[in-house]
């Protein structure tokens, strides 16, 4: 068999890439990609489009991509970042000791979804050879260009193998998980070796919500009770709305409750409102919208919302969301309120939207970056991976070493979580 001729394009903008293209890669990506929003070429678009995720906000794109003849072979979403914000990985204390040592950290090159560190495919490719080759490019190119370091984030499986494999450094991180699994009666879920990665195929769903807080042990279940009863108390209630039937007046009451949230903690949103605009022109199958209301009927007043993305097909957008073919995902994004009521949080960003997930037959939902609370709320621990390399040998060695000592650290963390199961232990 002859040796194919691959060639790389290194392209500046995701709008140079043809989004059916793209998309076709996305689609046969192993672990359900094609249903995970947020590779999809409409978000990154968007990101760009929108002004959220340009070189004026420190987000400068250079999308590789590998190409056999005519047809694109391999693609990621590569950033040269000049700060680590929005990224949900840490380096910073990298950063500080390359310019105490007067080295430039920045530019760095950054693979990853801006503003969303939620796991999934980073190197989009026809099979493990291309994807090797990718990751050989990306490490070449980087050189060539004389950058720091090259970090790829929240990465699939398949991913992180082909990054090991050309030598990269590999860092775990922690998030928190909730899957949609009953268990037997008597055994204790977080005994199970993959603990918080529970076999979908085999598990039984919860049948409602009350079945789920029954797994629960009893200071859990008491505790969640409470909470949701000091927010019913308060006066409020809770509607949701999915794809397009969520109206232009919600979409615009969100971004509302969202930027004030985030100016409330002293920083603007990173995300404009341009971009939730184009969400609800391109990809509203992908959105569920949650607006909490005080008041009697007649007279509700919205005061919350908590945006949640979800595993959908873009054929979907008429109405059919299930499809019980493949493990379907709820994504925890982005929340905010304009009035303080207790526990609002909790009801608005986990209760809700579990009890909506177990009614739909969605299999999971991911909680996002940190958040050890979560674990109360039946969101267990997962291990996420980012693979690193770093251009200068000796910050390489120190980063390896340290790498080596947190690995260890999140190794004790986790078997720490696990000794505090949220649910009713083994009889």
């Amino acid at each position: 068999m002859p040796k194919k001729d691959y060639v790389i394009r290194v392209l500046n903008s995701p709008l140079d890439i043809s989004a059916t293209n793209w998309n076709t890669l996305l689609a046969a990506q192993s672990s359900d990609a094609s249903l995970n929003p947020f590779m999809r070429h409409e978000y990154l678009a968007a990101m760009q489009q929108s002004g959220s995720a340009t070189p004026e906000t420190g987000w400068t794109p250079r999308f590789v991509t590998l190409w056999d003849g005519q047809n694109l072979a391999g693609a990621c979403a590569l950033y040269l970042k000049d700060h680590s914000y929005g990224e949900y990985v840490f380096d910073h204390a990298w950063a500080n000791a390359y310019q105490q040592h007067g080295l430039a950290y920045y530019p760095k090159a950054l693979v990853a979804v801006p503003f969303t560190p939620v796991p999934g495919a980073r190197l989009l490719a026809r099979n493990a050879q291309e994807r090797s080759l990718l990751v050989k490019a990306l490490i070449a190119w980087c050189e060539e260009e004389k950058l720091s370091s090259l970090h790829l984030l929240f990465a699939a499986d398949e991913d992180i193998a082909a990054c090991e494999e050309a030598g990269m450094l590999l860092r775990h991180t922690v998030q928190f998980h909730w899957t949609n699994s009953a268990p037997e009666l008597g055994n204790d879920v977080s005994s199970s070796p993959s603990w918080g990665e529970s076999d979908l195929s085999q598990a039984r769903p919860f049948r409602d919500f009350d079945e789920f807080l029954m797994s629960l042990s009893q200071e859990k279940r008491k505790k969640i009770r409470q909470e949701r009863r000091k927010v019913a108390d308060a006066g409020i209630t809770f509607r949701w709305s999915q794809g397009k039937a969520i109206s232009d007046a919600d979409w615009d009451f969100f971004y509302q409750c969202y930027e004030r949230t985030y100016y409330e903690h002293g920083n603007a949103p990173y995300l404009s409102r341009d971009f939730f605009q184009r969400m609800q022109d391109t990809m509203p199958e992908n959105w569920l919208l949650f607006v909490a209301e005080h008041g009697a009927d007649g007279e509700c007043q919205p005061v919350a919302t908590s945006l949640i993305a979800v595993s959908a097909r873009p054929e979907s957008a008429a109405g059919e969301f299930n499809d019980k073919s493949q493990a379907l995902t709820a994504y925890g994004r982005y929340w905010g309120a304009l009035a303080r009521v207790d526990c609002l949080h909790f009801e608005a960003c986990y209760y809700q939207p579990l009890a909506w997930c177990i009614a739909h037959g969605y299999q999971s939902f991911e909680g996002g970056a940190q958040g050890e609370h979560k674990m109360a709320r039946a969101l267990l621990p997962v291990k996420t991976s980012s693979a690193h390399w770093l251009a200068h040998p000796a910050f390489a060695d120190a980063v390896e070493r340290f790498l080596e000592r947190e690995g260890a650290g999140i190794n004790n963390y986790m078997d720490d979580l696990e000794r505090r199961s949220p649910f009713k232990q083994a009889l």
